[in-house]
């Protein structure tokens, strides 16, 4: 009795000092994000700790400069502008990669994996473009790869929908998911300026890059919708197969009148099982202004997800930022940490389904894309011209569901015609644009953007 009694004293004790003992981590790159993480994790560690059970320390990091950075004490963090020095030093549990881009990223976070190292990272373009090769990786390897900070920032939305909403058939996403293109429509409609000018701001701001093509064109937004889609419906990450369409070309004058028909300009990446397969795409959408989505404003993100079961949820939050990025990337760290020794098909599937149970549902074109448009054209102003436009629709088997003709300017000899369509599939709206512009009243291209209901 006496000996089992030292026994079992003697494994409890390993026990608590194995529970205690930090875990270590490596941060690669110091800039808004990282800095983010390293203020957070610092800050809250009393707190981490508690709901952890052990402590977590950065004692290695990485980046450009860092010799200069004053949040890590050197003499307890190993700094280096290295970032292979890092992944390959063997006190690593956990590789943190904050450093963006596609290939110097892609080869650590491959490096650290063959090290046998989780990863947490908040990159969504190596997510999106090189998701598949990594996760088949760490599956080999028995390690995590995390990236709540992806999608959203610090919207919990990859945990929303890997567990919260496990029990659902998802059966569509729609996000406002780039807060750049969120705010300057936002700006647009509140102000009247035009795109041009608002992105001027939002550049001055730091909203926008130097060179925001990524933002305004929907690049980043594709990404995002990529990983999102994967999660929702246990497909492959394609982003070569996700329609993309930015908001340069959206004008002053369409948010007006969308305003007037009770509609919101938003740039949205919507995914929808049908039963032609799963719907991917990125572009200016008017939705119904009555939706709460259609009330997200200024650089905030919100995600609208549909469940067979639960119905509509939405997630709202800051989509970018030090702090509100740096709280996905810590959440992500913790949940490491709580199941770090656990082996990986007890851990949550890393994109939500099991591997042997991903599917290969197809990802349709957007020709095959069924939705609703509003149009908007340049017409003489004389008699018989907005029934002439009506018809061809009418013959192309496209149905008007509300129309506004504008007053024209003074001495204009030209109207504007704007048009609400029913669901049709895109092709055959295609096929209906072109008929119109050939119409010698009709001057110039029209101008179509989709519009969703989200009932």
């Amino acid at each position: 009795m006496l000996e089992c009694s030292r026994i079992c004293r003697f494994q409890i004790s390993l026990f608590v000092e194995n529970v205690f003992d930090a875990v270590k981590v490596g941060l690669l790159g110091l800039g808004t994000v990282g800095g983010g993480t390293a203020t957070v994790l610092l800050r809250n560690a009393e707190e981490i700790q508690a709901r952890v059970g052990r402590p977590i320390k950065i004692t290695h990091a990485a980046g450009l400069g860092i010799a200069d950075q004053t949040l890590l004490d050197p003499a307890t963090t190993k700094l280096t502008e290295d970032a292979f020095e890092v992944v390959d030093d063997p006190e690593i549990e956990i590789v943190v990669e904050l450093i963006g881009g596609y290939t110097l990223a892609k080869d650590l976070v491959m490096k650290a994996i063959e090290n046998g190292n989780h990863v947490v990272t908040a990159n969504k373009a190596l997510i999106a473009t090189h998701g598949p090769e990594i996760m088949k990786a760490a599956a080999s390897q028995g390690v995590s790869v995390c990236y709540e900070a992806a999608v959203a920032g610090g919207i919990p939305i990859i945990k929303a929908m890997r567990e919260g909403l496990a029990a659902n058939k998802i059966q569509w996403v729609a996000g406002i998911i780039n807060g750049t293109g969120n705010f300057i429509l936002t700006e647009m409609r509140d102000k009247g300026r035009d795109f041009a000018d608002v992105l001027k701001e939002a550049q001055a701001l730091g909203y926008a890059e130097a060179d925001p093509t990524f933002d305004v064109e929907g690049i980043d937004a594709a990404h995002k919708l990529t990983i999102l889609a994967s999660l929702a419906f246990g497909i492959e990450l394609q982003f070569d197969k996700t329609y993309t369409e930015g908001i340069s070309k959206v004008t002053t004058e369409d948010v007006n009148y969308a305003e007037e028909l009770g509609y919101r300009i938003k740039h949205l990446g919507i995914t929808r099982k049908t039963d032609k397969g799963i719907e991917l795409r990125v572009h200016p959408t008017l939705i119904p202004e009555k939706r709460l989505i259609a009330n997200v404003d200024g650089v905030m993100n919100a995600v609208l997800v549909q469940g067979d079961a639960v119905g509509p949820t939405l997630y709202y939050g800051a989509g970018a930022g030090a702090e509100p990025t740096a709280s996905a990337v810590v959440a992500d760290i913790i949940d490491t940490v709580r199941t770090i020794d656990a082996p990986l098909h007890h851990k949550v599937p890393l994109l939500g389904f099991q591997d042997d149970a991903m599917r290969d549902t197809p990802v349709i074109g957007i020709d095959d894309v069924e939705s609703s448009y509003y149009l908007r054209m340049e017409a003489e102003d004389h008699p018989g011209v907005l029934a002439e436009v009506s018809d061809t629709f009418a013959r192309n088997s496209i149905s008007i569901e509300a129309v506004i003709q504008k007053e024209p300017e003074s001495n204009e000899s030209t109207v504007h015609l704007i048009m609400l369509t029913q669901k049709c599939v895109e092709s055959k709206v295609n096929v209906a644009i072109k008929a119109v512009e050939a119409l010698s009243s009709v001057k110039g291209d029209l101008v179509r953007i989709r519009m969703e209901h989200l009932d």
